[in-house]
C-alpha cells in the first residue's frame, strides 16, 4: 500500500487585527461598544498602574513575593471581555487584571501579598477559583468544571489561563486530552511570554507553535497576538461561542511578553538582554491600544492623564484602607482555616483547636 497524507480537521492560524505601528485590519476588526473599549483601557491602565504601585510596595518590605503583570494585560483583558458572570474564570498567577475586571477587590491582592489569609476568599458569587502557584494544575480543575457544566445541561463555560512552560507539564496534555475526547466547554488561554522563569521558550518544544498542541488532542487552536486587544477578544468570543453551543474546547495561543520580573524573587538581566526587553517595549499593549482610541476620538491626551490620575487614587485609597486594617486583620489568625473545606477534617478541626488554645493561653499571659 502506498504511503498516503492523512488529512487532519484542523489547521493552526494566526490572528492580528491591530499591528504595533496602529494599522488596524478593518476586514477583522470587531465591532465593539465605546463604553467596552474604554472600560477595556481603563482595566489595562489600571493592571499597569497597580503592578507598579505593588513593586514599590513590595521593595519597601510592605509585600511580600508577587508576580508583575506589566506587558501581559491585554493577553488576560481580552480574553475575559466576552464572558459573562456565570462563566468560571480559571487563573494561574499572573491574572490579577483579569481579576479585578471580573470583580475581584484590589484590596484582596494587597492582602494576599501581604501575608494575610483574608485575601484569598473568594466570595461564592464570583465565579473566579483562587490563584494557583503549582504549574497546569489549574487546567484539570478547569476541564473538571467544564465537564460539570455540561453534566448539567448549561451553557457556561470555564476558562483556564496558563503559560508556555505549563505545555510541558502532564498536566497540561491530560487536560487537553480529556477535554477532547468530553468535549468539554473549556477555553484555554496560553499566555506564552517567552519565558518560564529563566527558560526560554525555544527550550520548551521544538514545535512551531504551542498552539498546534491542540492538534493531537483533536481539538482547534489558534495562535494570536497577544499585545493586540482586539485580536485576543475575536479568537476569544469565537471560542466561547463555540463551547457555549456545545462544539467543544480551544486552545488560544497569545503571544506576548513579560516586561517585568518573573516575581519579585527574580533578576532577569541574568538571561536576558536589554534589547529584547526593549524589542518587545515597543510592542506594549498599552500604548497600541491607546493609538487605537486616540485615532477613533474616544479619548484625549487630557482624558489619558485624567484617568491615569483617577486609577493613581483609587490604588491609593486601598493601599491606605488596607494599612488601616492591618492590626485589625491579625487579629484573626483563625481565619486561615476557613473557606478550605465544606466540611472540615478533623484532623484540620484539631489543628485550628490547638492554635485557639494557643492564642488564649498568650492572651490570658498578657493580662
Amino acid at each position: 500500500m502506498p504511503r498516503r497524507k492523512i488529512d487532519l480537521p484542523y489547521t493552526i492560524e494566526y490572528l492580528s487585527i491591530l499591528d504595533e505601528d496602529g494599522n488596524v485590519d478593518t476586514d477583522l476588526e470587531p465591532d465593539l461598544p465605546d463604553d467596552l473599549l474604554l472600560a477595556l483601557y481603563r482595566a489595562m491602565v489600571l493592571g499597569r498602574r497597580l503592578d507598579e504601585r505593588m513593586l514599590r510596595l513590595q521593595r519597601q518590605g510592605r509585600l511580600g513575593t508577587f508576580p508583575p503583570i506589566s506587558g501581559q494585560e491585554a493577553s488576560q483583558l481580552g480574553a475575559v471581555a466576552p464572558l459573562r458572570e456565570s462563566d468560571w474564570l480559571v487563573p494561574a498567577f499572573r491574572e490579577f487584571a483579569a481579576e479585578i475586571y471580573r470583580g475581584r477587590p484590589i484590596e484582596s491582592f494587597l492582602l494576599l501579598y501581604g501575608g494575610y489569609p483574608q485575601g484569598g476568599y473568594a466570595p461564592p458569587e464570583q465565579k473566579n477559583l483562587p490563584l494557583t502557584i503549582p504549574v497546569a494544575t489549574q487546567l484539570l480543575h478547569a476541564v473538571g468544571i467544564s465537564y460539570g457544566i455540561k453534566y448539567r445541561g448549561q451553557d457556561d463555560v470555564a476558562m483556564v489561563f496558563f503559560g508556555d512552560g505549563a505545555t510541558s507539564e502532564g498536566e497540561f496534555y491530560e487536560a487537553l486530552n480529556f477535554a477532547g475526547v468530553f468535549q468539554t466547554p473549556t477555553v484555554f488561554v496560553c499566555q506564552n511570554n517567552q519565558w518560564a522563569i529563566s527558560l526560554p521558550r525555544k527550550k520548551q518544544t521544538r514545535a512551531e507553535t504551542l498552539a498546534q498542541k491542540a492538534i493531537a488532542a483533536g481539538i482547534p487552536g489558534i495562535q494570536v497576538d497577544g499585545n493586540d486587544l482586539l485580536a485576543v477578544y475575536v479568537a476569544s468570543r469565537e471560542a466561547i461561542e463555540r463551547a457555549r453551543a456545545g462544539d467543544g474546547p480551544t486552545l488560544i495561543e497569545a503571544v506576548t511578553y513579560r516586561l517585568s520580573v518573573h516575581t519579585t524573587a527574580d533578576d532577569p538581566t541574568r538571561y536576558r538582554t536589554e534589547e529584547e526587553v526593549a524589542e518587545w517595549e515597543a510592542r506594549d499593549p498599552i500604548v497600541r491600544f491607546q493609538g487605537y482610541l486616540l485615532d477613533k476620538g474616544l479619548v484625549t491626551e487630557e482624558r489619558i492623564q485624567e484617568l491615569g490620575d483617577e486609577v493613581e487614587a483609587e490604588i491609593r485609597e486601598a493601599v491606605e484602607r488596607i494599612e488601616q486594617q492591618a492590626e485589625e486583620l491579625v487579629k484573626d489568625p483563625l481565619i486561615m482555616f476557613d473557606h478550605l473545606y465544606a466540611e472540615m477534617p478533623p484532623y484540620v478541626q484539631e489543628q485550628r483547636e490547638q492554635l485557639a488554645r494557643e492564642l488564649q493561653e498568650k492572651e490570658a499571659s498578657r493580662g
